[in-house]
């Protein structure tokens, strides 16, 4: 098909208009979807047609079908999971990384998006306070980010007991015992799954889920050999931090990689009235954080961080002939995320830190911290209402007595669409569960969210 400046003009110009009423709709939509992927599946779906569409219809025909089954979730209302909104340095330039349309993995052939990943990576670690030797990698998410820190302690303990991991593979290599606080994330399980590094040993944690100490270091000294232990910045329930301090002095006493899962807790380092969280965290060997959940940058964007360069680029490398490398520069991007073709997901990084700057990232975390405490001292002094965590970062855990009762509000509150929260079950408790993580959430998004959890518990009691 020959080229056409004019049909990437029209499309473009669609896509500019859908997407900015999109954008502007966030403030008075209701949050959830309002039909099903069942639903939908009739306008999207059928026989493949034998004749195409014109671009800029293919675009229109998109966004008018897919309006109703959109979640407002780059919304300042929505409080689901830890799920973050978009900057719009970090949205714009992510379109103009689909327009240029490198492959982001060599340094060579694409010049523009290693330089700014480099840099990208150069402020992240001057921002978070790690170690300046370390190598960082732009991957999909933080699943990917935790398999590749653990990939490259998977290699690095096992060159060290003597194994060829790359020759000889896992069968007859030493075991890695792997250590993890009892409420660590499920993806961390997943990571080491992947890595054929099979269940973790699973430690005790204080009631808000932060890793006993003393607890890791009894179960470390039961057994020998290469040793992982994953600790956590930001517990998914209570938002709480594992004690770095204590935990890696007991792992370093016993020769372990630590790895550090930071999907969202990771950015308190970057917030003086926050650092404290993440205080002695920089004597880790590796970390693991998603940018889109607190940086607040498009999704495709996990960030690894190894200080061991040479354990990730072996864990994670790989040479052909065919691959050009560039002799002057610091290894290509490829050798330290696990992939090749890749979209140069580390732009949009760059752009919202070049944006927001040091102080503007600071305030932001600030901020996301600030609104889940006002939102818990709301709901604390309604009655029946039962706030289950110590708010000192970005997550709500809050109960209303029996598991029928909280589930029967969780329901009416989505069903009521002015915010979204979801539940969980934690400590044996179901609860409603609410995270704070778009940067545009405000002192009247917070009293909305006050406001609709108060109406919801009122009208299950009176129902």
């Amino acid at each position: 098909m020959p080229r056409r400046d004019a049909d990437y003009s029209r499309a473009l110009a669609r896509a500019v208009h859908h997407s900015t009423a999109w954008l502007h709709s966030l403030a008075d939509r209701p949050v959830g979807p309002s039909r099903t992927a069942h639903d939908l599946g009739a306008a999207f779906g059928g026989p493949l047609p034998r004749q195409g569409m014109p671009a800029e219809e293919v675009i229109d025909f998109l966004a008018r079908n897919a309006e109703p089954g959109l979640m407002a979730m780059p919304s300042g209302r929505f409080f689901g999971w830890v799920i973050g909104g978009t900057l719009p340095a970090a949205l714009a330039s992510d379109w103009l990384v689909s327009a240029w349309d490198q492959n982001a993995c060599f340094r060579y052939a694409t010049p523009a998006a290693a330089a700014i990943e480099e840099s990208a990576g150069a402020w992240l670690l001057e921002l978070l306070g790690l170690p300046r030797e370390s190598d960082v990698g732009f991957v999909t998410g933080a699943t990917m980010a935790n398999f590749t820190g653990m990939a490259a302690a998977r290699w690095r303990l096992l060159t060290d007991a003597g194994w060829d991991l790359d020759r000889d593979g896992l069968a007859g290599a030493p075991r890695i015992r792997c250590y993890v606080g009892r409420e660590r994330h499920d993806t961390v399980d997943l990571g080491l799954r992947y890595l054929g590094l099979g269940q973790p040993t699973a430690v005790a944690a204080d009631r808000e889920g932060r890793l006993i100490p003393a607890a890791l270091d009894a179960a470390l000294a039961e057994g020998g050999g290469p040793a992982l232990v994953c600790l956590q910045a930001g517990n998914v329930h209570s938002g709480a931090f594992d004690p770095f301090p204590e935990a890696i002095a007991v792992a370093r006493k016993h020769g372990a990689w630590v790895h550090v899962d930071g999907a969202f807790g990771l950015w308190a380092a970057a917030a003086p009235g926050l650092r404290h969280l993440t205080s002695g965290y920089g004597e880790a060997d590796s970390w693991a954080t998603d940018a889109h959940k607190t940086l607040n940058v498009p999704y495709d964007c996990g960030i690894a961080i190894v200080r061991d360069a040479a354990a990730l680029r072996s864990a994670m490398g790989l040479h052909a002939s065919y691959l050009v490398h560039d002799a002057e520069g610091p290894g290509d991007p490829f050798e330290k995320v696990p992939e090749l073709s890749r979209r140069a997901r580390g732009v949009p990084v760059w752009a919202a830190l070049k944006s927001l700057g040091g102080d503007g990232v600071a305030a932001q975390v600030h901020g996301l911290a600030a609104a889940a405490s006002d939102i818990a001292a709301g709901l604390a002094v309604l009655d029946g209402v039962e706030v289950l965590n110590d708010v000192g970062y970005t997550q709500v855990c809050v109960a209303f007595g029996d598991d029928h009762t909280t589930r029967a509000v969780t329901a009416r509150i989505i069903d009521d669409g002015r915010v979204w929260m979801s539940g969980s079950r934690w400590h044996g408790r179901d609860i409603l569960r609410i995270s704070v993580s778009n940067w545009q959430t405000a002192g009247e998004d917070v009293g909305t969210a006050v406001a609709a959890v108060g109406s919801a518990f009122a009208a299950v009691r009176s129902g």
